[in-house]
């Protein structure tokens, strides 16, 4: 395990000076229970920690990079910035979910995948930082790994509707999604689907849920539909 944390600082860009924050930060209440240790052992009280310092970075980015946008409109921006599904999305860059401290039930049923498992260990990653390193350090964390392509971001989420209004401004034919393949338990399933335009498939994609493997395949669809310079 210690090379693995090793690997994971290696990619994150910061050595921790106490290193056991670290694999507590990767350590899921599944791991603590299936071990026998102490509740207080598990990541929830570092993601604690870590959710208060990512809402004040992600606050004053927001502050400074919109300087005229109401407080209603920055309180739900920043709640779309820092979202599971956004979170989870930045931990699936990192690969987070191979670092992970799971039992095995947990790991069974695919909780390496699971937004839920990675958004919390993403959050407590950051709490980690800070106690280590200070908040300076956090915040560089925060800005690298959260704050940046948000741009990117927000094309993966919004991708359906982003593709349904490419194809109505440049096509004549409908969207259509099929699901193309189906594999694995009822406990840890794994979708593809393909988005045809008429009986053209554009792109498909994979997911946990169906409409995880839409979200893919429709924002797979966009990236090829922009290299043919349609947008």
């Amino acid at each position: 395990m210690d090379q693995k944390l090793k690997q994971l600082e290696e990619k994150i860009g910061y050595a921790f000076h106490d290193r056991s924050l670290l694999k507590k930060a990767m350590m899921h209440s599944s791991y603590i229970n299936e071990k026998q240790l102490p509740k207080h052992e598990c990541n929830e009280r570092l993601e604690f920690l870590g959710d208060a310092v990512l809402e004040l970075v992600s606050s004053e980015f927001l502050f400074h990079a919109h300087p005229d946008m109401p407080e209603g409109e920055l309180t739900k921006t920043r709640a779309s910035m820092v979202c599971e599904p956004s979170l989870a999305f930045c931990a699936r860059e990192l690969k987070l979910g191979e670092y992970l401290l799971l039992g095995k039930g947990e790991d069974a049923t695919g909780g390496r995948q699971r937004d839920s498992v990675t958004s919390d260990a993403m959050e407590a990653l950051i709490g980690a930082i800070y106690l280590d390193g200070g908040f300076a350090n956090a915040k560089e964390f925060i800005h690298r790994f959260v704050l940046n392509d948000l741009e990117h971001r927000k094309l993966f989420f919004d991708s359906k509707t982003i593709l349904q209004e490419i194809v109505q401004a440049h096509f004549r034919e409908h969207i259509q999604y099929e699901l193309v393949n189906e594999e694995g338990p009822d406990h840890n399933k794994s979708f593809e689907v393909a988005v045809y335009i008429g009986r053209d498939c554009l792109g498909t994609g994979k997911g946990r849920t169906k409409k995880a493997a839409e979200q893919e395949a429709a924002y797979r669809s966009i990236l090829k539909l922009h290299q043919e310079n349609i947008k």
